[in-house]
């Protein structure tokens, strides 16, 4: 499973990509305006420069042409880039054209297997389930994913299933546990990922025995 970063800031990604554990980024409009006063355009051309995978940025147009229109300005910015498209009937009427035109595209803010359907029939590059918003409303978002990699698996569609909102490194172990392609995480997660309180503990311990032997490793 890959493993994406979910953020617009610079330092995060280049502190999680210097620990050789991710696979590409995603970004949203949200984590764009938390990076106050940078143009969104270099923000991404500088995270395509520091991780070398996909890089989702996502469209602010509404509409079919205004869709196509920043797509294709993002998709200029690097090879990397990967649009996002909202889950609407211009958004993927936009995935349709663009596919077309060989511009890869992530449908976001999916919610529904039958949205998840539809995106794969227009040539959806990535499908991105919000699983962390339906748990916050009750809903199950895993049993959403698992529906989603089964329809995909039925009809052999090549779009990647993306697991999204993710809220906890429980999360993360879902994710892998029942296929998903990829896992997108903020950078807190990423880091939760590899603490335990035993490895520490178990580290502590090696570094007390080894001071009593006041030795070195030369």
């Amino acid at each position: 499973m890959e493993i994406f970063i979910d953020t617009a800031n610079i330092d995060e990604i280049r502190k999680a990509n210097d620990w050789g554990v991710i696979d590409g980024v995603t970004t949203n409009p949200s984590l764009v305006a938390k990076e106050k006063g940078k143009d969104f355009k270099t923000i991404v051309k500088e995270i395509c420069e520091i991780v070398h995978g996909d890089v989702s940025a996502e469209v602010v147009a509404t509409d079919y042409e205004g869709m196509l229109h920043e797509a294709r300005v993002l998709a200029k910015v690097h090879k990397n880039v990967v649009v996002k498209i909202p889950l609407t009937p211009d958004g993927l009427k936009a995935v349709k054209a663009l596919a077309k035109e060989g511009v890869r595209a992530n449908v976001t803010l999916c919610f529904s297997a039958n949205q998840a359907l539809l995106a794969a029939k227009a040539g959806a590059y990535i499908i991105s389930p919000f699983v962390g918003r339906l748990d916050d409303i009750g809903q199950d978002g895993v049993q959403l994913v698992e529906e989603i990699l089964q329809i995909y698996d039925n009809y052999e569609f090549k779009t990647k299933v993306l697991f999204a909102s993710v809220r906890h490194p429980d999360h993360v172990k879902q994710a892998a546990l029942i296929g998903a392609d990829i896992a997108t995480c903020p950078f807190k997660v990423i880091e939760q990922l590899y603490r335990h309180p035993m490895s520490d503990s178990g580290l502590k311990q090696f570094l007390d025995d080894w001071a009593k032997l006041g030795q070195q490793i030369k």
